[in-house]
């Protein structure tokens, strides 16, 4: 068959939906993506080094018993065949059961993960319309002292690592300073208030770490808008400068600055491992460094493939977005 024939259909719905051909074409990459992910992260895991059976039997162990354990976690089955057990059971939201504790990892993560996203959440409330506000306001006040006040304070909240800053916070609101509004740990047991209070820390900790960056990047999507012919025009009739910079600017700047604040929100998700850790969260992040510590494999495959999917989803949708606010997509001549 001529190959003219067999794709002419799909080259002509390309033509003539546009919009609609580079969002089916975003979501097919997204599926195949998170596919080689699922590769990745399985063959990863099993390259560690050392074994679970050694690990949790002791230096003790004997040959027989570790194999026992190996043989009841289908450790001893080829490499393919574990793959597609894992990948199949993991497609119905199946991760099987922890080998440290015999609980269902499903079960675990469905507590955890409402922990992650709830700190998340709160962190990306405070720090996407702060970011975008401050990168209006060095834009309105470019090369003045409001503009280098904050690209000042943007470089040093870059510099500064994430466990840093959270020991700094620590440091000054609970060991220096101690108040009971500031509490160093969460827990489960906490009410709606408590838990809000227990999280500012940790909260400050992420606003702080993906703020300077949102902000600068939306201060250069901006400028470069503001430096067109059409917006010299519209200063030129002597528009306001802030009326200007959200009126006409900060709109034509959109894509940009979804895809920077989408990347950030992804690593709100993925990049609290360490926010976890220093704060001992019950979260997904403490829950996989827990897990690697004994080589629970299910657990810490899960932990990525879900990081993985919360990671490639959020960039899908910033995509989509860049695509709808393309107005030569959406309105093809």
């Amino acid at each position: 068959m001529n190959l003219s024939n067999m794709f002419g259909p799909f080259i002509a719905f390309a033509r003539r939906f546009p919009l609609a051909t580079n969002i089916i074409r975003r979501l097919l990459l997204s599926v195949v993506l998170l596919w080689a992910v699922t590769v990745m992260i399985f063959i990863g895991v099993e390259a560690l080094p050392g074994d679970f059976a050694t690990t949790y039997l002791g230096q003790a162990a004997t040959p027989e018993a570790v194999a026992n354990i190996r043989s009841d976690l289908g450790l001893d089955q080829p490499l393919l065949t574990r793959y597609g057990d894992w990948l199949a059971n993991a497609v119905t939201g199946d991760f099987g059961n922890s080998w440290a504790s015999g609980k269902s990892v499903s079960d675990q993560i469905e507590k955890r993960l409402g922990n992650s996203l709830f700190l998340a959440l709160f962190a990306a409330l405070i720090a996407v319309p702060l970011s975008v506000s401050l990168g209006v306001i060095a834009v309105r006040y470019r090369n003045r002292v409001p503009d280098k006040v904050i690209n000042i304070l943007s470089l040093a909240a870059v510099s500064l690592p994430e466990f840093f800053v959270g020991y700094l916070l620590i440091m000054l609101f609970v060991v220096t300073f101690p108040t009971a509004m500031f509490p160093s740990t969460v827990y489960d047991d906490m009410d709606f208030l408590s838990r809000l209070e227990a999280i500012a820390l940790p909260v400050t900790t992420l606003v702080l770490v993906v703020l300077a960056h949102m902000m600068r990047m939306t201060r250069a999507a901006i400028i470069q808008v503001m430096s067109s012919a059409y917006m010299e025009t519209a200063e030129l009739k002597g528009l306001d400068g802030l009326r200007m910079i959200i009126k006409h600017a900060a709109p034509n700047a959109l894509a940009p600055i979804i895809n920077v604040v989408a990347l950030n929100l992804a690593y709100l998700i993925v990049g609290v491992v360490v926010v976890e850790v220093v704060f001992v969260y019950p979260g997904m992040g403490q829950y996989m460094v827990d897990a690697v510590t004994v080589r629970d494999l299910p657990v810490v495959q899960a932990c990525g493939l879900i990081f993985a999917a919360i990671y490639i989803s959020l960039n899908m949708i910033a995509d989509i977005l860049a695509i709808l606010a393309n107005p030569r997509l959406r309105h093809p001549r």
